[in-house]
C-alpha cells in the first residue's frame, strides 16, 4: 500500500461533525467502561466458572495484554487503512468478542474473549481519538470535542463500576459483557452515514520490524507488570518479562530512527509539548488508580457496602469530571492548555491528599465525598487539554499513531499503578499486622495500607503536574495557529 490515496480538500467544516462525535463518544465510552465493568463482576465470574485465585487475574490481564500491546500497531493501521474503516471493524469485532465472552461456559472461553476484546479495542481507541483531531479543525470546536472525550475518559471508569454492580446484582455477570453488543451495533449503523473517512497519504508502507518489536515489547512489559501483583517486584517472572520488554522497546526505538517509514515517527515524541503530554498522561494513569483501587476496597472491606452501593458512591466523581471537562472546553481556547491543566493538577493533588486522612470510621459525605469532588474537578481540567496537546500539530498522516501513543501511555501507566500501589498498600498492611500482633487484616490495618497508597498517589500526581508545567509551553495562540482551513479525507 504505497501509492498515495486520492484526496479531496474540504475547505469548510464537516456539516456532520457533531453527529460523528456522538458515534466516537459511544465507541470511546464502550472501551473505557469495559476496563472497569468486569472488575465488579469478578467474584461472581470466579465462582460461576470455577476459576482459581491464582488464575482470576487473567480475566483482566488477557484484555490488558492485547490492548496495551497492540495499540501502536492499531494506530498505524487506522492511519493507513482508514480511520472510519478501523472504527467500524473495531466496533464489529468488539461486539463479537463481547458476545463470545458473555456466553462463556469455561474460563478459557472467557480468557480468549477478553483477549479478542483487547485486540479490537486496540483498533478502536486510536481510530476514535484521531477522528476527533481530523474532524474538528478549529481550536474552539476541537476543545469542545475533546471535552466529550475527556469526560468519558475520566468518568467512564466510575460509570463502569456502577453498571457492573447493577448488572451483576439484578441480572448476571454475563451481561457485563453482553451489554456491549447492542451498543456496538448501534454505533456501527450511526457511523455509516455520519463519520467521514480519513487516512494518511504519501508514504504508507508498514514498518514490519518496528511492529513486531513494539508489540512484543509492550506485551512483555505489561505482562511483567501484572506479575508484580502476585510475584512481587523482585519476582523472577516480573523482572525477566519487564527487562525483555524494555530491551525490545529499545530495539524498536533504534529501528524507528533508521527506517524510512517508521511505525512511530520519533518527531512525535521529541516535540516538547506532545512529549510532556505523554509523560503527564503516563503518571496520571499511575497515580489516579490509587483512588479507584483503594476506595473500592475501602467501601466494601471496611464500610461494608455492597458492590452496587460501592459503584453508586463513585457517581459524584463522574459528575465532577463531566462538569469540569465542559468548563475546560471553554477555558482552553482562552487561556491555553498549560494554565488550565496546571490548575487541574493543583485540585487533583489536593483531592487525593485529603484522602490520606481516612480512618475506619470516616463518613462518606463528610470525609470521602469532598475529596472525590475536588479530585474529579481537577481531572476534568487535566484530561481535555492533555488530549488536545498530545495531538498538537501532529498532522493528518500521523494522527492515529499519535493517538495510540497517548492511549498506550495511559494503559501502561494504569497497569503500573495497579501493580505498584497495590503492592505498597499490601506491604504496609502486612507490616501493621506484624507490629500490632494482629491475627489478620483488621480495618485499621487495611486503612493504614490505603493511606500509604494515597500518599504515593498524591506524590505521583504532583510529579505529573511538575512535568506538565515544566515541559508544556503551548499557548492559546499556538492552538489558534494550528487551526487547519482544510482537512484531507479519503
Amino acid at each position: 500500500m504505497t501509492a498515495p490515496e486520492p484526496t479531496q480538500i474540504r475547505t469548510t467544516p464537516d456539516p456532520l461533525r457533531w453527529k460523528a462525535l456522538v458515534v466516537i463518544a459511544i465507541a470511546q465510552l464502550m472501551v473505557v467502561l469495559d476496563a472497569s465493568i468486569v472488575n465488579i463482576a469478578l467474584p461472581s465470574i470466579q465462582v460461576d466458572l470455577g476459576i482459581s485465585d491464582a488464575d482470576r487475574q487473567w480475566v483482566v490481564t488477557a484484555y490488558t495484554l492485547a490492548f496495551g500491546g497492540l495499540l501502536l500497531l492499531g494506530g498505524r493501521i487506522a492511519d493507513y487503512a482508514g480511520r472510519k474503516r478501523m472504527l467500524m471493524v473495531g466496533l464489529i469485532g468488539f461486539a463479537i468478542a463481547s458476545a463470545f465472552g458473555g456466553l462463556s461456559t469455561s474460563a478459557w472461553m472467557l480468557y480468549t474473549a477478553r483477549g479478542l476484546q483487547g485486540l479490537f479495542a486496540a483498533l478502536l481507541a486510536p481510530a476514535a481519538l484521531s477522528l476527533i483531531s481530523v474532524t474538528f479543525t478549529e481550536s474552539k470546536e476541537r476543545a469542545r470535542a475533546f471535552a466529550v472525550y475527556g469526560a468519558l475518559a475520566g468518568g467512564g471508569a466510575a460509570i463502569g463500576l456502577v453498571m457492573g454492580g447493577i448488572l451483576t446484582e439484578y441480572a448476571s455477570w454475563h451481561w457485563t459483557l453482553l451489554v456491549n453488543v447492542p451498543i456496538a451495533i448501534a454505533a456501527v449503523f450511526l457511523a455509516i452515514p455520519y463519520v467521514r473517512e480519513s487516512r494518511a497519504t504519501g508514504d504508507t508502507k508498514y514498518d514490519i520490524p518496528g511492529a513486531v518489536t513494539a508489540t512484543l515489547g509492550l506485551v512483555s512489559l505489561v505482562y511483567g507488570i501484572t506479575q508484580a501483583e502476585s510475584q512481587g517486584w523482585n519476582g523472577t517472572s516480573t523482572l525477566v518479562f519487564m527487562a525483555l520488554g524494555v530491551v525490545l522497546l529499545a530495539v524498536f526505538m533504534v529501528i524507528e530512527t533508521r527506517t524510512s517509514h517508521p511505525l512511530l515517527p520519533v518527531k512525535i515524541l521529541l516535540n516538547r509539548n506532545r512529549g510532556g503530554a505523554y509523560l503527564a498522561s503516563f503518571f496520571v494513569g499511575v497515580g489516579l488508580f490509587a483512588m479507584f483501587l483503594f476506595l473500592s476496597f475501602y467501601f466494601q472491606g471496611v464500610l461494608n457496602y455492597t458492590p452496587l452501593q460501592s459503584g453508586l458512591l463513585f457517581l459524584p466523581f463522574s459528575a465532577g469530571v463531566i462538569i469540569s471537562a465542559g468548563l475546560s472546553s471553554q477555558l482552553l481556547p482562552r487561556f491555553g492548555p498549560r494554565y488550565v491543566t496546571g490548575v487541574g493538577f493543583v485540585l487533583a493533588v489536593i483531592g487525593m491528599g485529603l484522602l490520606i486522612r481516612i480512618t475506619p470510621n470516616s463518613g462518606y459525605t463528610t470525609d470521602i465525598l469532598p475529596s472525590m469532588i475536588i479530585l474529579s474537578l481537577g481531572m476534568g481540567l487535566i484530561f481535555v487539554p492533555l488530549s488536545a496537546t498530545a495531538l498538537y500539530a501532529v498532522g493528518d498522516h500521523d494522527a492515529g499513531v499519535a493517538s495510540a501513543v497517548l492511549n498506550t501511555s495511559q494503559q501502561i501507566g494504569g497497569s503500573i499503578g495497579v501493580a505498584f500501589l497495590n503492592t505498597v498498600a499490601a506491604s504496609t498492611t502486612a507490616a501493621f499486622i506484624i507490629d500490632n500482633n494482629l491475627p489478620g487484616p483488621s480495618p485499621d490495618a487495611l486503612v493504614a495500607g490505603f493511606s500509604t497508597g494515597f500518599i504515593w498517589g498524591t506524590g505521583i500526581l504532583a510529579f505529573a503536574g511538575v512535568l506538565w508545567i515544566t515541559l508544556v509551553t503551548m499557548t492559546k495562540r499556538d492552538m489558534a495557529a494550528n487551526d487547519s482551513p482544510a482537512a484531507h479525507v479519503g
